[in-house]
């Protein structure tokens, strides 16, 4: 058998179906068909009339390790790499890839304990007064050492966290303008409103606004913008997100990000095609599947959050957590004394680490009012 699973010369009369094979391998024939598809267990020979698969015996090895590995939960392109060494090797992958699970499985716990907490918090909410807040905040913006252009935007006021990033011939001018469109937030009266439907509405004004003043529909690159934003009325916070700039906040129990990537890379590794190594150096870890663009529909995620006096909120762009761990991350909003100091900081860990990208953060902070 050849390195890529493909059998050495065979004999026809001693080759397997697909489906026979797959009851020997364990595997279905549908997830075989995958397996071809992404050369990861090709089949021996394929019938040049029926397109039938036929597989050699002495490839169920491979096959049943390919299995094994899929039961761990190990995502395609892991099982390509594991499945190309020796068997010392592998075993050493395998015993790396689990160390990773079991840290993936602890930060999952504390995710689950947040979201449980989050929950309870709507319920008390409804039952129980709530503790006056007051909001301290501030927001930080950075060319970086790279871009010959500043394209991000951020704002931090009274009731409103944002942070946009732009791209595209123009992108500046759009992070800009998506950010303007919600500053208007900051002198309504929230006190009674859908939270969520004025920073939804605010949002798909900038959405028209870009459709109509885009000077060339048929250009070849498009102008857009991410927009992450906050707005706050007493202890509740809504929450827009579009894009790949991201909110997190950070609690007693550690730094949780409360946004999900919109982009191309962020979904090869939910569909376990992908890595999160092989995300950061990935050709096309820029390419956003959903975004501030004239060229598409408008589809932000939104939520409602309840929040708690301590906790500290940071909105930011790719810029800072494309090359800032979020453990340094974590330690930075932790360490600095105030909301100002925490911009600060992040804004020099980026540029400490060669900051190829324009760098936007918000940092705000909840006391008892």
């Amino acid at each position: 058998m050849d390195k890529d699973g493909r059998a050495a010369p065979y004999d026809d009369g001693a080759l397997l179906t697909i489906g026979a094979f797959a009851r020997a391998s364990r595997l279905s024939p549908k997830a075989l068909r995958l397996y071809d598809e992404l050369g990861l267990l090709p089949p021996a020979r394929v019938d040049p009339h029926s397109g039938y698969r036929h597989y050699a015996p002495a490839q169920l090895e491979r096959a049943r390790l390919v299995a094994w590995l899929r039961r761990l939960g190990m995502p395609l392109a892991r099982i390509r790499e594991v499945c190309e060494l020796a068997p010392e090797a592998a075993a050493v992958a395998v015993a790396a890839y689990w160390a990773q699970v079991e840290a993936d499985t602890a930060a999952r716990r504390d995710l689950a304990a947040f979201l449980v907490d989050q929950l309870e918090r709507k319920n008390t909410a409804m039952t129980t007064p709530h503790t006056p807040l007051t909001m301290r905040y501030a927001a930080l913006t950075d060319q970086g050492l790279v871009r010959p252009a500043h394209q991000d935007a951020a704002h931090a006021g009274p009731r409103l966290l944002a942070v946009a990033d732009g791209y595209g011939p123009d992108g500046g001018q759009a992070a800009k303008a998506a950010i303007e469109a919600l500053q208007v937030l900051e002198d309504q009266d929230l006190s009674s409103a859908d939270l969520l439907g004025a920073l939804e509405e605010a949002a798909h004004r900038a959405h028209r606004a870009h459709r109509a003043h885009r000077a060339d529909p048929a250009a070849a690159e498009t102008t857009g913008s991410t927009l992450t934003a906050l707005l706050r009325s007493g202890t509740q916070l809504a929450l827009l997100h579009v894009g790949d700039s991201r909110a997190y906040v950070l609690r007693d129990s550690g730094l949780f990000q409360i946004t999900h990537d919109h982009s191309l890379v962020q979904s090869l590794i939910d569909e376990g095609r992908l890595t999160p190594e092989e995300a950061a150096s990935h050709p096309q870890r820029a390419q956003l599947l959903r975004s501030l663009d004239a060229s598409t529909e408008f589809a932000p995620d939104l939520q409602l959050l309840e929040a708690r006096p301590g906790e500290r909120y940071l909105l930011c762009t790719d810029g800072l957590t494309g090359v800032v761990p979020a453990e340094t991350v974590q330690q930075a909003l932790t360490a600095a004394g105030d909301p100002d100091r925490a911009v600060r900081e992040l804004i020099r860990l980026a540029r400490e680490a060669g900051a190829p990208d324009n760098v936007a953060c918000v940092v705000a902070e909840m006391t008892v009012a």
